[in-house]
This record gives structure tokens, C-alpha cells and sequence, in this order.
């Protein structure tokens, strides 16, 4: 895995304009395609190999946008429709 990390992963990093990108990246980014896939959290949490399932919700626990905003308007759907009944 280095050698792939320092030939392939951190020139094309580089290229792209991002800097220091490692491996620990790929891990934030599992955990929010995980969640945005509904994915429960001790199985998120057992996949990561986390102790503690607060590790995985509070180190890991970016939600990705397009999902925050999915989940907030159906909560918001859920209000107006109580209000209108």
C-alpha cells in the first residue's frame, strides 16, 4: 500500500490541488458514504473497526451535504405535514 500511496495516490493528490492527502482520508470519506447509504451505525462502526461507537459518530461523523439536506427536508416535510392536519 505505500508504494501505491506515493506513486499513484499523492502525485494524482498533488495534481488535482490537493495537499497532504493520505490514506486516513479514504477513512472519512468511507464513513460518509456509508451513512449516505443508510449503512446503521454499528455495522459503520464494526467496519471501521472502532471501539466505540462515538469514535465513529464524532471523528467520522461529517454527514455529506446532498444526505443533510435529504434528511432535513423530509423532518421539514414531516412538520408542515402535521401542521396542515
Amino acid at each position: 500500500m505505500n508504494a501505491i500511496h506515493r506513486d499513484y495516490i499523492v502525485p494524482g493528490a498533488e495534481r488535482a490541488g490537493i495537499c497532504r492527502f493520505g490514506r486516513h482520508s479514504f477513512r472519512h470519506t468511507y464513513r460518509a458514504w456509508m451513512g449516505a447509504t443508510g449503512t446503521p451505525l454499528g455495522t459503520q462502526q464494526a467496519l471501521m473497526r472502532h471501539a466505540s461507537i462515538t469514535t465513529t459518530m464524532n471523528t467520522y461523523g461529517a454527514g455529506m451535504p446532498d444526505a443533510m439536506r435529504e434528511a432535513n427536508g423530509k423532518v421539514v416535510g414531516m412538520v408542515i405535514q402535521k401542521a396542515v392536519n
